[in-house]
């Protein structure tokens, strides 16, 4: 069963606060709530299916569900890491589609940022993770993982610390225009490059932020949707995936965005070359630089190329890339910035992103990311989006 058009995308929030220290995660899970079910002209009695995932406080959905008080007949807690909430917007599609349920909420928050998280740290996921024993002691962490991807990218293909550079630096043109963005200042490939190491060969400035925050969707049938008085955005095809270890056959220069993208393109009908604006996870500069590669929009080993000069930046390049800064300037809440990917692209298609940076005529979008680290284990979603 196909996706395309059986379900849109009506209500769409992202949480202002970058510091929450005076709130609790359900807390910020439930204003996300109320904050897109607003948006789209429902109320939490409308709701009758609910999407969480690893960041969910206690049982996820059971617990959170409970907290917010909603009667439903359709939950999903999927978890593929920081891509999960872009996966939850095809499951919720399927789900509609299906039947099981009409008005699909979808919900992320939490609070790395007070709580002192880093992607500099290991840390033990799970004591009894088939993974933890053969890596835990090497001391994997977030940072050096991607380094890892980073390193073989620049030694397989010639790609520069200056070109990594640059998709910080688009990040940076876009976030000035984003009150609540952590980084508003505009940088420069110098800028990049001056700031201190962090794990060879990536720097501060190619690194996301930490933030707290959150964000939600509201996913709803057709019907629904028609019925609401609000632009229309209509989820058109999606694709998921995972990449591990592979039994040994490691390659760290591409995600599981080649078997996702590929997929979702093919359920939406379009190519790369019809896609107007591109959310693409930036938890690292060299993340964006392999999943445009992946998605088809160069070559594989041109990323680095494709992003320079300026091509990211709206109203400049080709394809304008996180035009909220993205991971890299704006938040990265719970460490999981998937659904601020979905939810910069619903502004674009509804018209209603800064006009410094609104792309003219954005009628087609896409939202892509991975979760878990690029360079051991991670999923892959892609999400295709049209404003109708």
């Amino acid at each position: 069963m196909s996706i395309k058009g059986k379900a849109y995308i009506m209500g769409a929030y992202e949480h202002p606060t970058r510091l929450a220290k005076d709130k609790s995660v359900a807390q910020l899970h439930a204003e996300c709530a109320l904050g897109a079910l607003a948006d789209a002209g429902l109320s939490k009695e409308d709701v009758d299916g609910y999407f969480c995932a690893g960041d969910a406080p206690g049982l996820g959905p059971l617990a959170m569900a409970d907290y917010m008080n909603l009667k439903l007949r359709h939950l999903d807690s999927t978890d593929l890491g920081g891509c999960s909430y872009i996966a939850h917007v095809a499951h919720a599609a399927q789900a509609i589609a299906m039947g099981k349920c009409r008005v699909a909420l979808i919900t992320l928050a939490g609070r790395p940022r007070s709580e002192g998280h880093s992607g500099a740290v290991p840390r033990m996921r799970g004591a009894d993770a088939p993974d933890t024993q053969w890596e835990f002691p090497l001391g994997v962490a977030t940072i050096n993982a991607y380094a890892m991807c980073a390193a073989r990218h620049m030694y397989q293909f010639g790609t520069t610390p200056e070109q990594l550079a640059w998709v910080k630096v688009a990040a940076s043109h876009h976030a000035q225009h984003n009150p609540h963005a952590m980084l508003r200042e505009v940088v420069t490939v110098e800028d990049v490059l001056n700031s201190p190491v962090i794990a060879t060969p990536l720097h501060r400035l190619d690194c996301c932020v930490v933030s707290d925050g959150g964000g939600a969707l509201v996913v709803v049938a057709p019907e629904i949707a028609k019925s609401l008085n609000r632009p229309r955005v209509k989820v058109i095809g999606a694709g998921e995936s995972m990449k591990g270890q592979m039994g040994g056959e490691v390659d760290l220069t591409y995600s599981a965005g080649v078997r996702s993208g590929p997929a979702a393109f093919a359920e939406a009908g379009v190519k790369p070359a019809d896609i107007k604006y591109a959310s693409i996870y930036d938890s690292f500069t060299i993340t964006v630089v392999i999943q445009l590669e992946d998605l088809g929009f160069c070559e594989k080993g041109q990323g680095g190329r494709f992003v320079a000069d300026g091509n990211l930046i709206s109203g400049v390049g080709r394809l304008p890339f996180n035009t909220d800064g993205g991971g890299l300037c704006n938040n990265h809440p719970a460490n999981r910035g998937g659904i601020t990917k979905v939810i910069e692209a619903v502004r674009q298609l509804r018209g209603e992103a800064h006009p410094a940076v609104q792309v003219k005529n954005c009628d087609l979008a896409l939202a892509h990311g991975t979760g878990g680290l690029l360079g051991s284990r991670h999923g892959a979603a892609t999400l295709i989006m049209e404003r109708e």
